[in-house]
């Protein structure tokens, strides 16, 4: 640790700037007077407000957890599933009835469409498409060495799916489809003429489609939605979908299905001593699919500008509320569903639940408030300068980047003026790290500036979490930052370089909802009196000319070397 009066002093202003401004001095006089006048008012109205908040998320978490429960349910039926159909395939039973099942399969698999029933009472019917209809579609394959697994798998599945029918809160229903042209259902039985209709209609449906490996390369659970409509009351539905992979192979997809009553009921579960209140249940595009009250009164809606205004509170915070003309929106994400719970209480209902008189006693406390405020506020400010304020204010922002809130290129050359100074004066190494985020404009171009900007913030936090405590950083560029190591030897830079480009290429980051990228960082060091004076401009030309070596020996490497051979330190 550098040790210097210059630098004590600094450091006792910055303490005593941080605690003791004239803005706090301000704002502590504003509460002592605020505090004096309306004390026994606000600690009543504090109680009420705390009371109304509570009732509020108490109610929509409880609806919330209800639905949340009823999907939670879903997905692991999906993964039992798949494990149980893994194990199966892995550990295939060996069994008269499953051989005999399989000399049934091959007498009728050139059959346009036909049906294998294996004990009927307790196991699901085996439902299939001739190999003509399988060869005609090229997202299908039956010539795979695994299919006689794979249908004694579906068979134990189909025990399984029978049991599970009876489950609380279970699925409306189930859905087995395989690439190999058959199929599992646990829904109403169809006859042999409708199967190559509903096995034809199961692998175009979407949320089988988007299970292929290149639309879904996690391999994880995915959610897909009918939108809720008037002229239907049946519609509304939500399934959830699962890839079933076994040895690196897509056999086919696992999905279950919540109709819009069934969600509804356990609303109305959840809710049986609310009589207030719409609620409605909205997938990750905002479409909505179940409301509450679609057969007592009609469907709230949003136009334009205020389903903007809630999709941008809703991608800020995962709860929370908004106030949209005479409604109040409360929202909440839920857990196992790509989704959200909204509660849309009017004014109406607010004054006529429990908490009515809350909304005049806060109107009448927001009169006298404002009014208090005015004049206090009026006396104090002719006894403080805002000039300090301003000056402050002003004096952040010219030294620091508003996106990553380290050092701006101006700040980091009069700090690094000063470092190299003291470094010459005291005897001591200074080094200094040039850093560049890799191939930064492909996540500009592909995930939006937005997401830019999350990928500088995330790195100047694993940046500034690198660093010593007299270490300074600084963005000296779009995505280039620079460090400067006062005390410290280039192998100690080294190192240093080094926990930083591990811990970047280490960080997954959530770009939206659903996408998390890894990016990587070229560093390059230099340090004094090892390759030049104490000179910044020369030690950063330096630093930089190593990064782009790094650079072209592949990216992703701490250069601290001028040849162009492999450096020890990469």
């Amino acid at each position: 640790m550098l040790s210097s009066p210059l630098n004590a002093r600094t450091r006792w202003k910055m303490l005593w700037r941080k605690h003791v401004v004239p803005g706090r001095v301000v704002n502590l006089c504003f509460l002592i007077v605020l505090i004096s006048s309306t004390l026994l008012t606000w600690r009543e109205v504090v109680v009420l407000q705390d009371a109304y908040v509570a009732s509020h998320r108490s109610v929509l978490e409880k609806a919330a957890v209800a639905v949340d429960k009823q999907m939670q349910t879903g997905v692991n039926l999906l993964l039992f599933y798949r494990n149980g159909m893994q194990a199966a395939m892995h550990t295939p039973l060996s069994s008269d009835l499953l051989v005999n099942v399989q000399n049934e399969f091959d007498r009728v698999r050139r059959s346009p469409q036909w049906q294998i029933n294996v004990e009927k009472r307790r196991t699901l019917a085996l439902r299939g498409v001739s190999d003509e209809a399988i060869a005609q579609n090229p997202l299908l394959n039956r010539d795979v060495p695994g299919l006689q697994n794979e249908m004694t798998a579906a068979l134990e599945l189909g025990y399984v799916m029978r049991l599970s029918a009876g489950f609380p809160l279970a699925p409306a229903q189930t859905w087995y489809a395989s690439r190999a042209g058959f199929y599992l259902t646990s829904g109403r039985f169809i006859s042999v003429p409708g199967i190559a209709r509903q096995y034809s209609a199961l692998i175009n449906a979407p949320w089988f489609i988007g299970q292929s490996q290149r639309e879904n390369q996690a391999r994880g659970i995915r959610w897909y939605s009918a939108p809720l409509n008037a002229a239907d009351k049946n519609s509304g539905t939500v399934i959830a979908s699962l890839p079933m992979d076994y040895a690196h192979y897509w056999h086919g997809v696992l999905a279950v299905e919540f109709t819009r009553d069934s969600i509804r009921q356990q609303l109305e579960e959840a809710l049986k001593e609310e009589d207030t209140g719409n609620y409605q249940l909205y997938d990750d595009q905002f479409t909505l699919l179940i409301s509450s009250t679609w057969d007592k009164v009609p469907v709230s809606t949003f136009d334009d500008s205020e389903r903007e205004r809630l999709t941008q509170a809703m991608a800020k915070n995962t709860e929370g509320s908004l106030r949209i003309g005479t409604r109040l929106i409360s929202w909440m994400n839920l857990k196992h569903y790509d989704g959200a719970l909204l509660r849309i209480h009017t004014l109406r209902e607010g004054l006529q639940d429990d908490f009515g008189t809350i909304s005049i006693v806060f109107g009448l406390l927001w009169l006298l408030f404002t009014s208090m405020l005015l004049i206090s506020w009026f006396v104090i400010r002719r006894m403080v300068s805002n000039m300090y304020q301003l000056q402050h204010s002003l004096q952040w922002q010219a030294w620091h980047d508003a996106l990553t809130r380290l050092n701006n290129r101006g700040a980091l050359f009069e700090k690094a003026k000063r470092l190299c100074d003291l470094c010459s004066q005291q005897q001591l190494p200074l080094s200094v790290i040039q850093i560049d985020l890799d191939h930064f404009k492909r996540v500009n171009d592909r995930y939006g500036h937005q997401a830019g900007d999350l990928v500088l913030t995330q790195a100047a936090r694993l940046i500034a979490r690198s660093l010593g405590e007299d270490d300074v950083a600084g963005r000296v560029g779009g995505e280039e930052f620079c460090v400067l190591l006062p005390g410290k030897t280039l192998a100690e830079a080294v190192e240093v370089a080094q926990g930083i480009r591990m811990r970047i290429a280490g960080k997954e980051i959530l770009v939206n909802h659903s996408q998390t990228i890894r990016i990587s960082a070229s560093l390059g060091v230099s340090s004094a009196p090892e390759e030049t004076d104490y000179s910044f401009d020369a030690l950063q030309s330096i630093a930089d000319r190593r990064l782009y070596l790094a650079k072209r020996a592949g990216r992703n490497q701490v250069w601290s070397v001028d040849d162009e051979e492999p450096s020890p330190s990469k």
